[in-house]
């Protein structure tokens, strides 16, 4: 696993928050006190070459996948978003019908959710198209914002949806589980412990809920086996990798992945909520490993996409 990030990230870390912000660096947004209650905010990034490529994309797909990114951090705490602003630092090459298309996929995004796109800059520079996307977000009410820290020893691990091989075509088309957050939130309440989206694979996601939370995990094959998309076997058929690492470790799913109490009352409410949910393994007191098919057990490593 790449470190350069994840070392700059803690460095961070230690500089970031402060008083009024009870949630700071570290978790999907930051939770910032205001009067009267807490707001929440992130932002996000997507460069050319990198999240999308602009020979191949079009320019209203690039720009729904921009607001849709940003949105998805307020689903992976289960909160609601109300508006975005949208920057741009476009190529001398771009011309005003490109521009317009790509923020007409940015209102597209957002209208989805009823987000307002307030507002942003727009710089021009001699290197490939840059997008920066904030996103400003509330609690609904009732819901306190789910963090990455509270995943608790003996939490069932689900996630909302199909894994890996995203490149394909769902790096851009995915819809952001902003609704499916709020149903989830409202209707497990207390037990639901933690979440995250899954932006950089499942494993190393899943390793930055054990790392906040304290805990380990063990995933298991066989229920991992009905998480594995169609695209992931696509792509384990030419690249020489499983379908099931793919499902482990490559990025931009955007699924969410929650941890959940255990006890067969939560589980009921679990199965009324209903959806694409999917049980991939149970919260340890330690370590990080898969289970096999046939049962042994052994060491998972934390891969996924890492800058």
């Amino acid at each position: 696993m790449g470190s350069d990030e994840l070392e700059f990230v803690a460095w961070l870390r230690e500089r970031s928050g402060g008083a009024g912000v009870p949630v700071g660096l570290g978790d999907d947004m930051a939770v910032v006190a205001a009067s009267g209650g807490h707001i929440l905010f992130s932002s996000d990034m997507l460069l050319d070459g990198v999240h999308f490529d602009s020979r191949e994309h079009p320019f209203d797909a690039i720009g729904r996948k921009a607001v849709n990114c940003a949105l998805s951090d307020c689903a992976a705490m289960a909160a609601c978003p109300k508006a975005v602003t949208v920057s741009l630092a476009l190529p001398e090459e771009m011309d005003a019908a490109g521009t317009k298309a790509l923020m007409d996929g940015a209102f597209a995004a957002a209208g989805v959710f009823d987000v307002s796109v307030c507002g942003g800059d727009t710089t021009r520079w001699f290197s490939p198209l840059a997008i920066d996307v904030a996103v400003v977000a509330v609690p609904y009410d009732d819901v306190t914002p789910v963090l990455r820290c509270g995943a608790r020893v003996g939490d069932v691990l689900v996630v909302t949806g199909k894994l890996g091989g995203s490149i394909l075509g769902r790096h851009l088309s995915f819809v952001p589980r902003v609704r499916e957050a709020k149903a989830l939130a409202q209707g497990l309440g207390g037990a639901l412990h933690a979440m995250i989206d899954i932006t950089d694979g499942l494993s190393l996601d899943l390793w930055r809920v054990c790392e906040a939370s304290g805990v380990g995990a063990l995933l298991r094959t066989p229920q991992l086996e009905q998480a594995i998309s169609d695209d992931a076997k696509t792509l384990a058929e030419t690249d020489g990798r499983s379908a099931r690492d793919h499902a482990l470790c490559d990025g931009e799913d955007f699924e969410l992945l929650l941890s959940v109490a255990s006890d067969a009352a939560t589980q009921a409410r679990l199965a009324e909520i209903g959806g694409a949910l999917i049980p991939v393994g149970v919260v340890t007191p330690e370590g990080f490993r898969l289970e096999q098919p046939d049962g042994s057990v052994a060491a998972l490593s934390p891969k996924g996409y890492v800058h």
